[in-house]
Order: structure tokens, then C-alpha cells, then sequence
């Protein structure tokens, strides 16, 4: 079952200290008490009576805590919001995406930066069988190098290619754009808009 994020709900820092906790409880009960016929919400003020409780007992805090760094959220695969389908323009926004995922790869961890095919798979939420002629192509233009054991790299031209050509190719800036860094994000994905490769 998924935790709901208490600290989310009453926007304040994990960090947040008892008295912070107590005195965003005693506003936001105000707001949102059934009684209050302006800006009441039953459903609210239960969630908020939910967060209180929890983060207010040290000990069912602690737990709670412990809870939430376990409760991994997987990022929604590339594909739900990219069209790597559609013939031409599919082919052209999974080479962007590898691109992206292994140009990220590359610049986090510079000592590490391969990236297996399962990751990619997982990523980008597509079939390996689709991607083979994705990483053909890309190896052959020297924008990736796939190691012995399978693992995909990025090259300094796949690394040239990404900076210089991300102004001139939307989906390859919004890949670029909507990333934390290490797991693509997906906020406002754009479909389709690919671009030729040079």
C-alpha cells in the first residue's frame, strides 16, 4: 500500500521541527474543518488529522520515516508520454532518448558511465527488439560504444552531439530539460518533434 507524503501535504521539510509541524497543523485545521463553509474539506482535514498524528509522535514518526525512504517511486516510463511508434519520427525519438539516458549516465557518474540494455528497456519503457536498430545506428555514427558485456556508453561525439544539437531538437531539449539528473523526468513530455540527425 502507498504511504501518502504527510510532509507534501502540509508542504514543509522532512526536516521540519515539532513546533513547524504543530503550528502548519493548527493553520491549515482552520482552513480546512468541515465547520469552515469557505474553504472546509472533509477529505482534507481527515488527511490532515492522518499527518498530525503521525508526525507529531516521535516514535510513529520514526517509523514513518523509515517507510518512505523505502516506498521507491519508479519514474513513468519514456514511452508513455514520447511516441517512439511511429515509424520515422518513433526511430528518431528513441535515438534522442538513449542519447539522453546515457548522456546523463555519463555526466553523474563520469568513472561509471555505462548503462545496460535492461536499463534502457526499463527507462524508456520500450522492447529491446526495437531498440537494436536504435543502437546500431548510434554506434555506427560514433555517438555510443557498447562494451563487451553489453553495456552502452556515450562518446565524447555522442557528448558533442547532445550539447550542440538540443537547442535545434525539442524533444531532445525537453529530455534534457525535464531531467533531475538521474531518472529522465516526464512532467510535460512532448510528443513526437523529432528532427533528423546529422
Amino acid at each position: 500500500m502507498e504511504v501518502p507524503d504527510y510532509y507534501e501535504f502540509l508542504q514543509i521539510s522532512p526536516n521540519a521541527e515539532p513546533d513547524t509541524i504543530h503550528r502548519v497543523y493548527r493553520f491549515m485545521a482552520g482552513r480546512f474543518h468541515p465547520d469552515n463553509l469557505a474553504t472546509g474539506d472533509a477529505q482534507k482535514f481527515f488527511l490532515l488529522k492522518q499527518a498530525y498524528e503521525v508526525l507529531s509522535d516521535p516514535e510513529r514518526r520514526a517509523q514513518y520515516d523509515a517507510t518512505r525512504r523505502n516506498q521507491v517511486s519508479q519514474p513513468a516510463p519514456l514511452s508513455t508520454c514520447i511516441d517512439f511508434m511511429d515509424n520515422m519520427e518513433g526511430e528518431l525519438n528513441r535515438r534522442f532518448a538513449v542519447l539522453a539516458v546515457l548522456y546523463f549516465q555519463r555526466r553523474s557518474n563520469p568513472y561509471n558511465p555505462e548503462v545496460s540494455l535492461l536499463d534502457i528497456e526499463r527507462r524508456m519503457g520500450f522492447p529491446r527488439d526495437y531498440l537494436e536498430f536504435t543502437a546500431w545506428y548510434l554506434r555506427n555514427k560514433g555517438y555510443i560504444t557498447r562494451a563487451d558485456n553489453s553495456d552502452f556508453t556515450l562518446t565524447a561525439e555522442g557528448v558533442d552531439f547532445v550539447e550542440t544539437q538540443r537547442v535545434h531538437i525539442p524533444v531532445l531539449d525537453k529530455l534534457l530539460t525535464d531531467s533531475n539528473g538521474s531518472d529522465l523526468g516526464r512532467k510535460d513530455c512532448l510528443p513526437g518533434q523529432g528532427r533528423t540527425m546529422p
